[in-house]
């Protein structure tokens, strides 16, 4: 296989990827200087970002600099089109967009986004690789990553990382495709 779709994700430990009002001050409970947890390696290996407008406009909130510059990267969007300095927003058909860019040359696509997109993927069987970080922390409600209504889908383990501050980050491969396309 070519190119991966990876969904490269944080979540609570009772899998809320978002407190209400999309809240993330869970996160902070890991954030130590100097840890970033597997990500700039990941990052080195991917070249296309697939990521939910949420996740865009929460990361502009933050009033840092876009740190994805040197990468194509599509944010979902059915509200906006066109494009910013940053990204192009596409509300098209989210199968084809994968399957075009999966046929491409380049490196893997990293896929950050919503409950709602996950489960449009895992739909799809269009998510090669799942990599989750659990983060020790009960939100009790907010906004789920995996939502109800998705089909099955069959896992391998690949590896899990754990961390000093509880942080534990699984890798999963998808097994096979779950249903025909």
């Amino acid at each position: 296989m070519g190119r991966k779709l990876i969904l490269y994700i944080a979540m609570s430990l009772d899998g809320y990827i978002a407190g209400p009002e999309d809240n993330l001050d869970f996160l902070s409970c890991v954030q130590i200087p100097g840890e970033d947890y597997g990500y700039s390696a990941f990052n080195s290996q991917v070249d296309t970002l697939i990521w939910g407008r949420k996740t865009y406009d929460k990361m502009l909130s933050f009033g840092i600099d876009f740190p994805h510059k040197d990468k194509k990267c599509y944010v979902l969007s059915r509200s906006r089109s066109g494009q910013d300095e940053n990204v192009e927003y596409y509300a098209g058909d989210l199968k084809e967009l994968i399957q075009k860019l999966k046929a491409g040359e380049g490196k893997h696509i990293y896929c950050d986004g919503g409950g709602e997109i996950v489960t449009a993927l895992l739909r799809d069987d269009l998510i090669d690789q799942l990599i989750i970080s659990v983060i020790p922390y009960l939100l009790g409600s907010g906004a789920r990553l995996f939502h109800d209504g998705r089909p099955p889908v069959a896992l391998k383990f690949l590896h899990s990382t754990t961390f000093p501050t509880g942080l534990v980050q699984l890798c999963y491969e998808r097994k096979e495709a779950t249903h025909s396309n």
